[in-house]
């Protein structure tokens, strides 16, 4: 792309405020927690700003600017804990919610799980990730962009008669979480984005697709027309989608799709699910529950990573570590709270997982069609019928049915079943196509036998 990236104080005239102007109120707070009687406190002050510019039907749309300041508390006397959080940040703002976290901590039920984190896993150095790369975006500029890409889908082709819109986004913010084992750590990051929905129309109805680049820097991002252009083409390609016989075959999931098959064993391995008992995947570091081919590590020192970060949600140092090891499970994803809750230690999970990759396998995905005698490639996936007690997998889809190793036609109205147990087990195949500009990068995956139900 041919934007300059610059530092810039302001979008809309609203600066971020520096790290001192954030550091220095959490630790004044975190200081009056203790001096009014709390035995523990941890808080975290964060402020973003946005600038998004729409276009549609050749012309601007929206511009949209945002702003956002808030500050959380947590403060526990014993095993009672009291949060609250507030949009002023003023001091008066910050003096009432830890007022509200105080009282709130006098009356609710004690917890035996809670509490910081041990202070011997608190983060004391990590690496420079690189994360914060503003971009000097005026909405002019926003709306030549957005243009730019919605006139590259609407000229590819005739057939492509309308679009929902394209959008160019630029974010940015500061966020500082401290707690009272003096740890302080504070982040400042930027993401920015381009997005177009294209859809095309024949005799045989309309088809809708998207196309988008993200990053942490504008110059990385995907060039405009091309963003257009990959909108337009995918939304040719399902013109003419039918429906399918009820089978059972082998489902292709191209890597956008196989990133939500990741998802469901992330949340079946997370603390949550697993203290609840609420995961068909508790209890089973060091056994197998996928293909040997299957390894998942996590990476959150990644320079420009879109999940990077020192420090997790309680000030626990994160680290590169292997989740899944030749199909064998050999770690969960735990936050203080939940690893007691397991009677196990934090694993530095608080917020989620920072940057996994799915280790790719040797064939394209072209060659992973190619070897299909038939069966279903999945474009799209919609509903939520996962069931992570279980396992049990149900849900619609589109995409293209496979004949003969060649793709025969554009399929809609799908639904795909089975267990995730089986599917991860069932794996055949990994391709070698992964899309690097993801928090979760995983190539295709295809799937021995699964149900498609057609129309």
């Amino acid at each position: 792309m041919s934007q300059s990236v610059v530092d810039t104080s302001a979008h809309g005239g609203r600066a971020l405020p520096s790290d001192d102007e954030l550091r220095g109120p959490l630790e004044d707070m975190l200081a009056r927690a203790k001096a009014q009687g709390a035995d523990a406190a941890e808080a975290s002050i964060s402020a973003s700003r946005a600038l998004s510019v729409g276009v549609r039907a050749r012309e601007r749309e929206s511009v949209e600017f945002e702003g956002d300041r808030s500050a959380a508390v947590t403060v526990y006397r014993g095993q009672r804990s009291g949060s609250a959080s507030t949009t002023d940040l003023s001091r008066d703002g910050l003096n009432t919610a830890l007022e509200q976290a105080l009282t709130i901590a006098r009356y609710t039920e004690a917890d035996a799980y809670a509490g910081l984190a041990e202070a011997r896993f608190m983060a004391r150095d990590w690496p420079e990730l690189s994360l914060y790369h503003p971009w000097a975006l005026s909405p002019d500029e926003g709306e030549r962009l957005a243009l730019e890409i919605e006139a590259a889908a609407l000229d590819h082709d005739p057939r492509i008669v309308h679009t929902e819109g394209a959008s160019v986004t630029t974010q940015d913010g500061v966020s500082v979480y401290g707690n009272s084992h003096g740890f302080v750590g504070i982040e400042r990051a930027s993401r920015q984005s381009v997005a177009c929905t294209a859809i095309a129309r024949d005799d045989a109805g309309m088809q809708r697709e998207v196309a988008f680049s993200q990053s942490r820097r504008a110059d990385a991002l995907d060039n405009g027309a091309d963003i257009g252009r990959r909108a337009a083409t995918r939304a040719l390609d399902r013109l003419g989608a039918r429906g399918v016989p009820t089978t059972t075959a082998p489902v292709l999931f191209t890597s956008r799709m196989a990133r939500s098959l990741w998802s469901h064993l992330l949340g079946a391995i997370s603390g949550g699910s697993l203290y609840r008992n609420a995961s068909f995947l508790k209890d089973r570091i060091d056994t197998t529950i996928a293909v040997g081919s299957v390894h998942i590590s996590q990476h959150p020192h990644r320079p420009e990573g879109l999940a990077s970060a020192g420090f997790d949600g309680d000030g626990v140092a994160t680290t590169q570590r292997t989740l899944v090891e030749d199909g064998v499970l050999r770690g969960y994803l735990l936050s203080a709270y939940s690893a007691r809750r397991l009677g196990l230690e934090t694993t530095g999970n608080a917020g989620g997982v920072f940057n996994l990759d799915v280790a790719p396998g040797d064939e394209s995905f072209d060659a992973l069609v190619s070897g299909m005698p038939r069966g279903l490639v999945v474009t799209e996936l919609m509903g939520q019928g996962v069931n992570l007690v279980n396992g049990d997998y149900s849900r619609g889809a589109a995409g293209w049915w496979v004949e003969n190793g060649e793709l025969a036609y554009p399929v809609e109205n799908a639904t795909i079943a089975g267990n995730l147990a089986d599917m991860f087990a069932g794996i055949t195949a990994l391709g070698n196509d992964i899309e690097l500009q993801a928090a979760l990068r995983t190539p295709s995956v295809l799937i021995d036998r699964m149900t498609i139900a057609g129309q």
